[in-house]
């Protein structure tokens, strides 16, 4: 009876001690680098290029970004595009974070963001960059793929460093590093580390593939952090030149170049670019910053080849790139400056933009871009040479837009005028139509004439708009298409 006793006292004792254990708090678990692993969600609101007066549609999307500094948050541009609201939810977390959209770099895919209260992030790891990773090495991609509210992580290998179209803007191409490992939705903007240290940013995945997936390395990280250590983003710089490869044993001959010899034939030079009035067509471009040129326009940078232009995409505006040509059989050192060429953007898609349009008689007007051209079926062949060609014709220099009378609201006033939807216009009673705003002004006169004569680029008859009616009919439509403002002339 003793013994039955003291087996039920000690029996009690432990369950005792063992439920004070649990009861009692834990220690707190030192922060590791998943913690410093966020994931992103956000509220989008997409402009409605076809109907440019309207508010456009909502939707929402999840990504996934990383701790860098002090309330600093790295992620991808494409993951906070549009955006009306952002929120960060904290690893092994369910309370969401409101944040805000600090920079954002289209033109490389990258954003900074921060929150409003940054207590809860308090002493967790800031990540660190390194260098680019060597071909055959080991990575690991971590994010919050699908949407999902637990952290993934994925391995791959290193399989090629190359020069590639970044799919954001659509016409921007960098520095791109290809790993066997998927990026699926809601990976994008997280990172890819080797030895605990960021080597590039997951942003983009191959569809035709399997395990296939991109990431943007650190050189353009660290560019576009030193990009906005002064609290704006300028975007790249280019040097606004064409090149063609000299394989040809032939053509070398004819231009005099020895068949072994590095080189690329300057097939081009835009007219207000950077290397305008410096270099000319048919120069041989050999070197650049001292790296020699191959016959490909491809250079050597840490035993990696890569294109020419990595040399350009790691200045800034207003650096000095020194090019070393062959002349009419002189070599010649010449120095560049650096700039923005903002023509070429009419090929890239825009994001946190309101359209802009003008209406006048129910005849809308729009300046043609990548978003309005994407979306739009188009069917003259003027327009379409127009804007293929925008910038090789060099077309900027006499039209900054290239201005589409879009569509046509139907009213009295502008009957029989659809026809001409879809149609860049030429001029207005005469004048040579250069933006969306110079054509608002042309329109909207101190002194009206008795008509609006608007000629389209190949269309002999011209569409005529008696002025005495127009005011009117703007009523009208305005009350019938719902349209708060009939233009909007900024970007």
């Amino acid at each position: 009876m003793k013994i039955l006793l003291f087996l039920i006292t000690s029996f009690c004792a432990l369950v005792y001690t063992s439920h004070a254990q649990l009861l009692e708090p834990t220690a707190k678990k030192e922060p590791t680098i998943y913690d410093s692993i966020v994931r992103i969600e956000v509220s989008t609101q997409v402009s409605n290029y076809k109907s440019p007066w309207k508010t456009g549609s909502f939707s929402g999307g999840t990504g996934t970004g990383f701790l860098i500094g002090e309330n600093l948050f790295m992620t991808n541009a494409h993951v906070v595009s549009n955006q009306k609201r952002v929120l960060i939810t904290k690893h092994g977390s369910s309370q969401k974070y409101k944040a805000n959209v600090l920079h954002v770099a289209h033109d490389c895919d990258l954003a900074i963001l921060s929150v409003d209260d940054f207590s809860a992030f308090k002493g967790l790891k800031k990540l660190e960059f390194a260098n680019v990773p060597e071909l055959e090495s080991s990575v690991r991609v971590i994010g919050y793929p699908i949407g999902g509210d637990r952290i993934s992580v994925t391995r791959g290998v290193v399989s090629r460093i190359d020069f590639s179209a970044y799919a954001h803007s659509s016409i921007d191409a960098h520095l791109i590093v290809q790993i066997d490992a998927a990026i699926n939705p809601g990976n994008s903007g997280g990172p890819v580390l080797q030895d605990n240290k960021v080597v590039g940013v997951a942003f983009q995945g191959l569809t035709q593939a399997d395990n296939t997936g991109f990431m943007i390395p650190t050189p353009v990280v660290k560019r576009f952090l030193k990009d906005i250590e002064d609290g704006v983003y300028d975007e790249y710089v280019e040097l606004g030149i064409s090149i063609f490869p000299l394989f040809n044993p032939a053509m070398r001959e004819a231009l005099n170049v020895k068949q072994n010899a590095p080189g690329v034939l300057v097939t081009n030079v835009l007219k207000g670019s950077s290397a305008d009035g410096l270099i000319e067509n048919n120069d041989i471009l050999t070197k650049i910053d001292g790296y020699p040129i191959d016959s490909s326009g491809s250079i050597s940078i840490h035993g990696e080849r890569v294109d020419m232009n990595e040399v350009v995409e790691r200045k800034f505006v207003d650096d000095k790139v020194k090019l070393e040509i062959i002349r009419a059989g002189e070599v010649k050192e010449v120095q560049v400056t650096l700039a923005k060429f903002t023509y070429s953007k009419i090929f890239a898609r825009k994001y946190e933009e309101q359209p802009r349009y003008t209406i006048k008689g129910g005849l809308v007007f729009q300046p043609l871009d990548m978003n309005l051209y994407s979306i739009s079926r188009f069917r003259s062949p003027r327009l379409r040479k127009l804007y293929s060609n925008y910038v090789s014709d060099e077309v900027y220099i006499d039209r900054e837009d290239i201005v589409v009378l879009t569509k046509v609201l139907k009213d009295p006033v502008n009957s029989a005028l659809s026809i001409f939807a879809g149609n860049p216009v030429e001029s207005i009673n005469g004048v040579k139509v250069k933006s969306i705003k110079h054509l608002h002004e042309l329109l909207n006169p101190e002194t009206l004439p008795e008509y609006f004569e608007i000629v389209c680029d190949g269309i002999s008859r011209p569409i005529i708009l008696p002025t005495a009616l127009v005011n009117e009919a703007d009523q009208r439509i305005k009350k019938q298409y719902g349209i708060q403002s009939f233009y909007n002339l900024e970007k």
